[in-house]
């Protein structure tokens, strides 16, 4: 798995949405490819793979993509934990559901993580130090959702 552009390229994604903090939808989406900012892949609720489209700024670390049913927006943040050798990525933000949804104009707040070995980082990535931060804890959520839909104990 080559890392491009901060986002692991390609990856599966296990992802939370919820809205009044109730959660609303869990799946996984997969970022296939990333071209000049330009992001594709798709997303897979309750079990309907979808397409999605988007932007990636590398800069800002900011992630913008659309579903058919929903506008998601975010901003990367990564949590080493050097004591298995994996880091976390974890994208968070808010979404709007849009038409044909049902509950199209209501919005939520997701939060999507993947994980990489350290080993399979290339030589140029620092790992960095969290000053003893936890990470947020839906990683260890959508952890479950990632590993779990692709049979993984």
């Amino acid at each position: 798995m080559a890392i491009e552009q901060g986002l692991p390229v390609p990856s599966i994604w296990g992802i939370d949405a919820s809205m009044a903090g109730r959660p609303i939808v869990r799946g996984e989406f997969i970022i296939n490819s990333i071209t000049n900012n330009q992001i594709v892949g798709t997303s897979n609720f309750r079990s309907t793979q979808l397409p999605f489209n988007g932007t990636w700024d590398e800069k800002s670390n900011q992630i913008t993509f659309n579903t058919p049913f929903a506008t998601f927006s975010g901003a990367l943040s990564l949590y080493e934990d050097p004591s298995i050798g994996i880091r976390h990525y974890i994208l968070t933000g808010p979404f709007l559901m849009k038409a044909p949804s049902l509950q199209a104009g209501e919005y939520g707040n997701w939060l999507a993580t993947t994980d990489v070995s350290y080993s399979q980082l290339s030589a140029n990535e620092q790992i960095s130090q969290n000053a003893n931060a936890l990470p947020p804890v839906g990683v260890f959520l959508t952890s479950d959702i990632l590993y779990q839909s692709n049979g993984l104990p």
